[in-house]
C-alpha cells in the first residue's frame, strides 16, 4: 500500500458545526486527519480549512465529492506541494540552565526561530516554518530535554495571484 499525503483547502461558512460536520466526514470514512487548521479569511463570514490527511490506495475524490455536498461548504482546493507556501507554528519549552542557555539560543537562531519566554529552568521557543525544519529543531532541541511542545496545524495559501476568494 501506498500512502499518499493531500493537503485540502476548505473554504467553508462561518458557523457553529460546520468544523464538527466536517471532521466527522473525514473520520466515517476512516480517514485520519493528520492536521487541521481553521481560521478566519479576508471575508467576515467564512473560514478557511486546512486539512492534511494521508490516504492509503483510496482516491480522495470520493471526499471531495461529498465534502461539496455539505451545504456550509464554498470550494474546496487541492493543494499542490511545487504551487503553495506551507508552514506550521511550534512552541517548544526546553529545559536550560546557565551551562546550556547559550547553546540553545545559538540553535534557535540557526533556525530563524525566536526564544519568547525565559525562565531560570527553561526558555520557550517560537518557530515556524515547514514540517521538515519543524522537525530538525526538535532533534537538535532533543539533547537538551523538551518539557512541553504545542504546535498547530498546517496553513497553506497558492502561489501566485490567485486565491480562493474573489475580490469584493
Amino acid at each position: 500500500m501506498t500512502t499518499t499525503i493531500h493537503t485540502l483547502s476548505v473554504l467553508v461558512e462561518d458557523k457553529p458545526g460546520v468544523l464538527a460536520r466536517v471532521s466527522s466526514l473525514f473520520s466515517r470514512r476512516g480517514f485520519n486527519i493528520q492536521s487541521l487548521a481553521v481560521g478566519a479569511t479576508e471575508q467576515k463570514h467564512l473560514s478557511r480549512m486546512t486539512i492534511v490527511v494521508a490516504v492509503e490506495d483510496f482516491p480522495l475524490e470520493q471526499i471531495t465529492k461529498q465534502l461539496n455536498k455539505l451545504i456550509n461548504v464554498i470550494k474546496i482546493v487541492e493543494q499542490d506541494e511545487d504551487n503553495s507556501v506551507s508552514r506550521e507554528l511550534a512552541l517548544i519549552k526546553v529545559r536550560a540552565d546557565a551551562a546550556t542557555r547559550g547553546q540553545i539560543i545559538e540553535t534557535v537562531n540557526l533556525f530563524r526561530a525566536k526564544v519568547v519566554d525565559v525562565s531560570a529552568e527553561s526558555l520557550v521557543v517560537e518557530a515556524t516554518g515547514t514540517p521538515g525544519k519543524l522537525q530538525a529543531l526538535l532533534n537538535l532541541l532533543e539533547p537538551y530535554g523538551i518539557r512541553e511542545i504545542a504546535q498547530s496545524g498546517m496553513v497553506t495559501l497558492a502561489r501566485g495571484p490567485r486565491g480562493m476568494v474573489t475580490a469584493k
